[in-house]
């Protein structure tokens, strides 16, 4: 990279769009999910329980993901069990005729309950949306006959998604096995990391690395689980051991052969065909971590034959039942959800002062834009906005052409396939694919008309600019709210797995999931600065100054994973005044993050190959200690 080239601005990091794959299965799988029930209800002439149906597919298709078949129906029964309770509650309100008063109060109430649930996680932000957005739409949308039947019709339509996408048959070894494809995706990125060693693209292939490895742990539920096979934990512990030593070669600037690094790709092609033999070539490594990576590229070879091998790694721990319970009554819970009920409470205030066609439509918007696991409230907000503008003008060009109801059919199903690669891509051409299937649902309900679309921008606009007044200028949460937390969390798991790393040298197991934890925090700490960056100032200053505090932190992961393979297969003892050097370092650090002062120097970046004979955690305490040496 050339020294005059410049950092890319923020508003060009806000509208770069993601290329993922094209998601074919699930986008198949959301157009049907959409077409039979809205033709179900054209054939039989009650449209009315086919357009909830048609809700209800659309809301499980945005919690549509590439799981074993249980995992992804508690998930999709998770977020319609709370779509369906949200329209049950608004559209007992309507049938009772609540007042305008008792209406806000009522849906303040339930976004105070939907914005603490989603705080809880993925899973709960999911449903805690959907709980709103259901309520609101649920409020305002035309009765159904009996009443009653909106709910029951939204759980169906999310039934048929979930159908739709059971797998024909259950092999736990083939490669349609989602979890087979999260572990074959885990070693073509380790091929990647290892082809990139020593060279400029590294940083940028282990994240992508982390990133796989996150996705593979969250389809892999307790091992001790009967259902849950365990030689797939077996590849996948190998993986973890393999991922440890790449990461600590990653750090010390040290390449392997061509053909080393293309046995994780062999890795994953077996894994595609449901096993087989993979040769690991005879290369004599002469450092620990190259030691470390040719016992794991063989344990992972004998994994993927299907023979037993020690790993020397643990499960990882039950999960708590009380953990929910607990997030829930925590305070970034509750006061996410004061955050979601002021602004749904001004909201309902504004729309109880000014007459609108679809007052729903303003609540709506704000659960959509305050879903805490999309990315910056700013960016949501002003995208919302435009993607509205955008998809307004697509429907109206659309029904220009003609509003027979079958053609209104296609349009919302082809629209509802396209959310599985938007929702991917950019949360703009999410909004763009969203507004045009909403606005054609109300059309074949009756609801609406190509003249009262516009109208819809105005509400858009206003729901955005009450979140971004309300939720984000004058809410007392700051960026370091976001930011500076999770670089605490980081610095506090990367300090629990070096004390596993120096303190308890003979028994390896207790590392392997302090490793995780300590990788997938410093992962999320990542996401959120590279969040902060789309964000205008002071956020995106505010992330740009820490930014070089995280990538200080990721290399320290990959020196103690270095350190813990030059113990582990060169011998060597740990020096109690280094581990105090990284101990302090990391402590000041955390400091500096609770009392919101970013380091101001850049850290030192390895310029060459570290010398095995060395302490890797030696020359981390060095890398550290410059960053947070005062000017």
């Amino acid at each position: 990279m050339p020294p005059s080239s410049k950092p890319t601005p923020w508003w060009a990091r806000a509208v770069r769009p993601a290329r993922p794959p094209l998601p074919l299965a699930p986008m198949a799988r959301a157009a049907l999910g959409m077409a039979v029930p809205l033709t179900a209800g054209l054939l039989t002439h009650r449209l009315d329980l086919g357009v909830f149906a048609g809700l209800g597919a659309m809301h499980a298709t945005m919690n549509d993901r590439a799981e074993p078949a249980k995992q992804r129906a508690a998930r999709i029964a998770t977020a319609a069990l709370a779509s369906a309770f949200g329209m049950l509650i608004g559209t007992g309100l309507q049938h009772v005729h609540a007042s305008a008063a008792v209406l806000g109060c009522a849906l303040t109430l339930t976004a105070f309950a939907s914005g603490a649930l989603s705080a809880t996680g993925p899973r709960g932000s999911a449903a805690g949306m959907l709980l709103l957005v259901s309520a609101a739409l649920g409020s305002g949308m035309p009765l159904p006959h009996p009443w009653w039947a909106a709910a029951p019709m939204v759980l169906a339509g999310a039934v048929l998604v979930v159908v739709l996408g059971l797998p024909v048959k259950a092999d736990h070894r083939s490669g349609s096995d989602p979890r087979n494809r999260a572990l074959a995706a885990v070693y073509e990125a380790l091929g990647r990391t290892l082809a990139d060693l020593g060279t400029p693209q590294g940083a940028a292939s282990r994240q992508a690395l982390t990133a796989r490895l996150n996705q593979l742990q969250d389809l892999l539920p307790d091992p001790a689980h009967r259902t849950n096979p365990q030689a797939l934990h077996r590849m996948y512990e190998a993986a973890l051991a393999a991922t440890e030593a790449a990461t600590g070669l990653l750090w010390a600037w040290r390449p392997v052969l061509p053909e080393v690094a293309e046995v994780p790709n062999r890795l994953a092609q077996a894994v595609r065909r449901g096993g087989g033999e993979v040769a690991v070539p005879d290369w004599r490594p002469d450092t620990p971590a190259r030691q470390a990576l040719d016992v794991a590229l063989r344990a992972a070879a004998d994994t993927v034959a299907g023979r037993p091998t020690r790993i020397g790694t643990a499960p990882a721990p039950p999960p708590d039942p009380w953990r929910l319970r607990a997030r829930l009554l925590s305070r970034p819970s509750v006061r996410y959800g004061l955050r979601v009920a002021l602004c749904i409470a001004v909201g309902e205030a504004v729309t109880a002062n000014y007459p609108l066609s679809k007052s729903y439509w303003v609540p709506m918007t704000i659960a959509f834009v305050l879903k805490p696991d999309l990315g910056s409230v700013f960016l949501r907000a002003v995208s919302r906005a435009i993607g509205t503008v955008l998809g307004v003008v697509v429907t109206a060009a659309l029904l220009s052409l003609t509003t027979n109801h079958w053609a209104l059919t296609a349009m919302a199903a082809l629209c509802v396939a396209l959310l599985p690669y938007a929702t991917a891509a950019h949360y703009g051409l999410n909004t763009v694919a969203v507004t045009p299937m909403a606005l054609v649902l109300l059309q074949l309900g009756g609801q609406s008309s190509p003249a009262e679309f516009w109208p819809r921008v105005l509400d858009t606009v206003l729901a955005s600019a009450v979140v971004l007044l309300f939720g984000y200028l004058l809410w007392p949460e700051r960026p370091r709210h976001r930011i500076e937390p999770r670089l605490v969390t980081a610095t506090t798991a990367l300090r629990a797995y070096l004390d596993a790393t120096t303190r308890n040298t003979r028994n390896s197991q207790a590392q392997v999931w302090l490793r995780r934890t300590a990788y997938r925090s410093l992962a999320d700490a990542r996401q959120e600065v590279q969040r902060g960056l789309a964000e205008p100032p002071p956020t995106g200053q505010l992330a740009e100054q820490w930014l070089p505090a995280t990538a200080a932190l990721e290399r320290l992961g990959g020196a103690v994973a270095a350190f813990a393979a030059q113990i582990r297969y060169g011998g060597r003892v740990p020096d109690p005044a280094e581990t105090d050097r990284v101990r302090r370092a990391l402590d000041e650090l955390t400091a500096a993050a609770r009392e919101h002062r970013p380091p101001t120097r850049p850290a030192a970046r390895p310029t060459a190959p570290h010398d095995p004979a060395l302490s890797a955690l030696g020359r981390a305490a060095d890398e550290l200690e410059i960053l947070l040496k005062e000017q």
